[in-house]
């Protein structure tokens, strides 16, 4: 059969099962599910540090928000923190950073140790 100036062969379309050995098609495919289950193993490991790590960040962001309401509370009663004190004054500005550095770590340190 001729059509547009190529010569057709009756038949199917497409390719041609080729004779695969069905041992060899069998282990490819576990290959390959077991090749699914390494990458979504490593997936999920990735989501959970990923997690451990924003929570880790959230502990200390309360914290840090914690100190900040202590502060408010003690200006509301007259009382000037005395980290306030050095922020204002320019000194001791490396002290009072070490100390809010110092509260961070310290929440790090605990949202670490309630995780098993």
């Amino acid at each position: 059969q001729v059509v547009g100036g190529k010569v057709k062969k009756p038949g199917k379309r497409g390719r041609k099962p080729a004779k695969i050995d069905l041992k060899a098609k069998l282990e490819r495919s576990r290959q390959s599910a077991r090749e699914c289950r390494a990458r979504k193993k490593l997936r999920y490991q990735y989501l959970e540090e990923l997690v451990s790590s924003r929570e880790r960040a959230i502990c200390a962001l309360r914290e840090e928000l914690e100190m900040y309401k202590q502060w408010c509370m003690a200006m509301d009663q007259g009382k000037i923190p005395s980290e306030i004190k050095a922020l204002l004054t320019g000194e001791e500005l490396g002290k009072a950073q070490q100390n809010s550095t110092k509260l961070a770590k310290a929440g790090k340190t605990e949202a670490n140790g309630s995780n098993p």
